[in-house]
Formats: C-alpha cells, sequence, structure tokens
C-alpha cells in the first residue's frame, strides 16, 4: 500500500538527489527490411522507424510530466547492421548510418544504436564491410551509435577483430579531431554483448527479440550516495540493507515508467536495466558512493571490493522490484560522465589499470576513458583484449569505450559536452604487445564454456 511518506520520499529523490529514468529504449527488429539493393533497404529501414517510433519522445515527455519523473532520453535500437545488410552485399555501408541517422532526427531521439557486428566466433563480408565503415559512418553522422562483439565465453575473443579494431579507432579519432576525436565515444566494443541493453553506445535490438519492444534503464547514483550518508558508522548488513532498499525504490520508479510507456505505445515492456548510470552533475556520481562506502577516492585500495558489494545489492534489490530485469545491469564507471572519476584522475588516485580491475565486478571498466591520440593501434588492442579476457573467464558482459583524442597528450583536458561531460588525458603503458596483438585467430574459450 503506497503513503504519504512514500510519496514525499520519492518526491525528493526526484527533486534533490537526481533521481531519473535515464533511458526509454524502443528496440526495432530490421530483419524483414534486407533486400538486395541499398536504395530498398534504405528506404524499408527508414518507413519501419518513422512508423514505430513516431511518438516515443511524445510518450516519454507525456510520462514525465503527469508523473514527474524525469525521462531524461529517449533511443532506439536496431537489429545489427551486418546481419540485416548481408543480401545487399555493398562493399560499406555509411549509406546505412546516415538513413539511420537521418530516422532518429525524424523522430526526436538523441541516439540510435545497432551499426553494429557479432564476430565473436569469426566475421563474414557483411561484418566485415560494417566494420570498415565505422569510422566514416561516426565522423558524417550525429546520432548514430556502433558497437561490435568481439567475444564470448562460449567462443573465445576474435583477436583478428581486435587487432582491426585498434587501427579503426585512430581512423575514427582523425575523422572527428576537430571535436576532440568524439567520433570513438559513439563506438564500445563487447564481450559477452546482451541483447536487450537499452544504453548507448552499445544497444543493439538482439536476434532474439520482438519486432518491437520497449526496454528501460533506471538510475539514481544521487540516490544511493544520499542514503549512504546516514551509514557512515553502520556495519557491513546495515549498509547492504540501505542500498538494496534504495535500488528497490530505485527500480519501481523505472518499472512504472516502463509499463505506462508499453501501454501507451502499445509495444511490448521488455526489460528494466539496472545499472547504475552518472553525469557530469554533482552529486550524480558512483566515485561519490564509492567514497561513502569508505574509500578516499575512487582508486585507492578496497575500491573494487566497494564497487562489487554496490553493484551485488543493487541487482540483489533491484530484481525484488522488477518482473524482467537484463541489460547490463552493473555499475557505470565512465570517467567523462563522472565528476568524483574525474577528481580522482586528478588527484593521482585512479588508474587504467584500478580501472581494468573494476572490471571484475562491473560491466564496462574503462568507459569514456580519453588516452593521448599518438598511443599505437596495437597498444589499444591490446587493451581491449585485457578487458575481453576479464568478461570471457568471468561469464560476464565487460565492454571498452576508450578515446585516442588526435592532438592531445597527458595533461590536457577535453571537452564533449552534455552527458559524455569532459575528461583528462590519461597515460597509457606504452610497453610493446604488437606479438601478441598480430597473432591470427581467436583465444580459444576457457574450459569452464564446456557445459551442455
Amino acid at each position: 500500500m503506497i503513503n504519504l511518506f512514500e510519496v514525499n520520499e520519492t518526491n525528493n529523490m526526484i527533486l534533490n538527489e537526481n533521481l531519473d529514468v535515464r533511458t526509454i529504449t524502443m528496440g526495432i527488429s530490421l530483419l524483414d527490411c534486407a533486400a538486395a539493393d541499398m536504395k530498398s533497404f534504405n528506404d524499408r529501414i527508414y518507413e519501419k522507424i518513422t512508423r514505430y517510433a513516431e511518438k516515443l519522445v511524445q510518450t516519454g515527455e507525456d510520462i514525465s510530466k503527469e508523473y514527474g519523473v524525469p525521462v531524461v532520453n529517449k533511443r532506439i535500437s536496431v537489429t545489427p547492421i551486418a546481419l540485416a545488410a548481408a543480401a545487399t552485399r555493398a562493399s560499406d555501408y555509411v549509406e546505412v548510418a546516415r538513413t539511420l541517422d537521418r530516422a532518429a532526427k525524424a523522430v526526436g531521439v538523441n541516439f540510435i544504436g545497432g551499426f553494429s557486428a557479432l564476430v565473436h566466433k569469426g566475421a563474414t563480408p557483411s561484418d566485415l564491410a560494417l566494420m570498415n565503415s565505422i569510422p566514416e559512418a561516426l565522423a558524417v553522422t550525429e546520432r548514430v551509435c556502433s558497437s561490435v562483439n568481439v567475444g564470448s565465453t562460449k567462443t573465445g575473443i576474435n583477436m583478428d577483430a581486435v587487432r582491426l579494431i585498434g587501427k579503426l579507432l585512430l581512423d575514427t579519432a582523425e575523422r572527428t579531431r576537430n571535436l576532440d576525436s568524439i567520433g570513438c565515444a559513439k563506438f564500445v566494443v563487447f564481450c559477452n554483448a546482451p541483447d536487450d541493453n537499452p544504453f548507448m553506445a552499445g544497444s543493439f535490438h538482439g536476434v532474439g527479440e520482438p519486432d518491437v519492444v520497449v526496454n528501460v534503464g533506471v538510475s539514481g547514483p544521487g540516490v544511493v550516495k544520499k542514503a549512504l550518508e546516514n551509514c557512515r558508522e553502520s556495519n557491513f548488513e546495515e549498509l547492504c540493507e540501505t542500498i538494496k532498499k534504495t535500488a528497490f525504490k530505485i527500480t519501481r520508479v523505472g518499472q512504472l515508467v516502463a509499463q505506462e510507456a508499453s501501454r501507451r505505445l502499445d509495444v511490448p515492456f521488455g526489460i528494466i536495466d539496472l545499472s547504475l548510470a552518472p553525469t557530469p552533475a554533482i552529486g550524480d556520481s558512483i566515485a561519490d558512493i564509492l567514497t561513502e562506502i569508505g574509500v578516499e577516492y575512487a582508486g585507492a585500495p578496497g575500491t573494487t571490493a566497494a564497487l562489487a558489494l554496490l553493484n551485488d545489492q543493487v541487482k540483489k534489490g533491484g530484481v525484488m522490484a522488477s518482473s524482467y530485469v537484463g541489460g547490463l545491469s552493473g555499475a557505470f564507471i565512465p570517467v567523462s560522465e563522472d565528476q568524483g572519476m574525474i577528481n580522482a584522475v586528478a588527484a593521482g588516485a585512479l588508474t587504467l589499470e584500478k580501472l581494468e580491475a573494476m572490471t571484475c565486478v562491473c560491466s564496462v571498466g574503462l568507459d569514456m576513458i580519453a588516452i593521448p591520440g599518438d598511443t599505437k593501434a596495437s597498444t589499444i588492442s591490446g587493451i581491449i583484449a585485457d578487458e575481453m579476457a576479464i568478461g570471457m573467464i568471468n561469464q560476464k558482459t565487460t565492454a571498452v569505450r576508450i578515446i585516442p583524442v588526435a592532438g592531445k597528450a597527458v595533461g590536457d583536458v577535453v571537452e564533449f559536452g552534455g552527458l559524455l561531460g569532459y575528461a583528462p588525458i590519461m597515460p597509457v603503458n606504452n610497453f610493446d604487445c604488437s606479438r601478441l596483438v598480430n597473432r591470427a585467430g581467436r583465444i580459444p574459450a576457457p574450459i569452464h564454456s564446456f557445459k551442455n
């Protein structure tokens, strides 16, 4: 039974603690848009997206006004284009990216994800055409996001794809040099990518999904931090109980919005993603939660343990609040989007290596990391391979969104604007790994993947 105290509590979370629904993401299958010629394919894509998502933005805004819950982003994810476009036998897919961008602008969403390929065991000609199109596609579009899944626990890691991506990122960085290489901020490389992730830039509509679906990503690190301010002298049991109860309340808000969006759009409800996603706003930081748990800065000894505790309790609280939980459902720790993370880097507490260690207990450990523009492609590929190995061995999703900023060096700061924030250029270990990266083939799946 809802009581007045709970209503006031939720209202306070929204007004003073940055509680919001971070995104309503409509997933749309493009498999039935397949065509032998590119023009027909693009026409079908545009027609289907604009037909299904015509009222998405307005619905999100109406729900926000009626319930008083900020719905920050309205987005679309589509079937990985490398699958949907294979019948065209085109040599590049830049025109498809332009069509996605045009459709996104027509319906008013801020991002559209799915300029993607799934190459964890190998790449088809269509996969390679898409991957080689990524630098230009991200340079000539505003709202298109791209991802490539290069590994899984069942298949191992496709090192040929990892090697190629290192080169593609440098190309993307150079093509968007005048915007601090922002093209790289719209690209994610995955291991064990989920089919129903509503968060950008890694969102795509998986092949096992229905024709159209609504997924919702909740947030609220500010709410969790505020709750923990009353637990500074508490034991672990009380600390964990506080996080669980807070996560339950946050998720219930997301569940309400998801059900309303599903009903009004006449589209099936998919999942709630429990990920805590920060913003550059003061007080909306994952790093600040970690300091409330007990470390001086994110990156100090004990940070990985604190993050593990946080993630686990958020999931335990969230799964009780929603019938369907999915996506990534783990705390995001992007540097540029989290003022507390930026402060930790500036203080010397947080390094690339510590962020890698933190990946073991969250979904995206190297997220919105700006590195020197002269970093070698093989070094970038080596960093990606390390993150993919963590996901493969630990049977979890891991991802990398790393930005080699053309013309910038350690000590410089880059401005991305909006939710993407700003970031200091972080130093990279430049000892050579090219002999490893240049080996052909894939790293085999681990022994514990053999379950059937």
